[in-house]
């Protein structure tokens, strides 16, 4: 029996392996085909049993090797820098904030530990309804949110410098430097948006292209995501109670 369930598991594991997307009706199904008789439940148990859980993938940016170079550089660069240095540091993003949650694509099996194996990831593309939200932090707080109604040029991006990005240094390090800190978008790295840097005196840190999971505002964004997700879990909840109380209101 001991033998038996030991050739099963290493037929499960191989077949996740193979795909850790597929879900549990398609590894039961390739599981039948190979002559193991167990039911669906059967294989979703023993896949809990060897450790693996369904989870949503991490999404990791599509990097070329150029860019994978140019990120190492940039870490060896910075890795003995101390957390005094870092505080001077006011990380900046854009973020697209979904008003409706769907689905947010295919599960992944994985083990603990697993989280940013490769085999693991879902690679990130740009592209429900949303709105885009500029925002600031540094180890000091955050700075105030600015909602984009339109498509962010070099102009644009200047006017959020000038009325959100200035207060917030104002509000995070009051007459003492700072180091600005933003991605490589079009708008940033615009000549224009150069020169108002320099005018305005303030340095940018230098930054890898396509390497927003560096930049620790992510985690911030990460949690308001997290709680509006859960917000309208729970907001669907009591509708569909509610729904289901008046519905027996009206049959009785």
């Amino acid at each position: 029996m001991w033998q038996k369930k030991s050739v099963q598991a290493i037929g499960i594991e191989r077949i996740v392996k193979q795909n850790p997307f597929k879900n549990v009706g398609e590894i039961h199904k390739e599981r039948t085909a190979a002559g193991v008789s167990a039911s669906r439940t059967t294989t979703h148990r023993r896949m809990q049993d060897m450790g693996f859980s369904c989870r949503i993938p991490c999404v990791k940016p599509l990097l070329n090797n150029r860019q994978r170079q140019k990120r190492l550089s940039w870490a060896k660069d910075k890795k003995d820098r101390t957390a005094a240095e870092w505080s001077k540091v006011m990380f900046s993003d854009e973020s697209k904030f979904c008003i409706s949650f769907g689905n947010q694509g295919p599960r992944v099996w994985r083990k603990r530990g697993e989280a940013q194996n490769p085999r693991c990831l879902r690679s990130s593309v740009k592209f429900p309804q949303s709105v885009m939200v500029w925002g600031a932090m540094s180890s000091a707080g955050v700075g105030p949110l600015c909602f984009l109604r339109s498509k962010v040029n070099a102009a644009v991006y200047q006017d959020i410098l000038e009325h959100f990005m200035l207060p917030a240094a104002n509000q995070l390090y009051g007459d003492a430097d700072f180091i600005f800190q933003q991605d490589l978008a079009p708008a940033h790295s615009a000549k224009a948006t150069s020169t108002w840097f320099k005018d305005h005196g303030i340095p940018v840190l230098n930054w890898p292209a396509n390497s927003p999971d560096l930049n620790p505002i992510e985690n911030l964004w990460g949690i308001v995501k997290r709680k509006m997700r859960l917000c309208q879990t729970q907001q669907c909840r009591r509708a569909e109670a509610h729904y289901q109380i008046n519905l027996g209101s009206h049959n009785t």
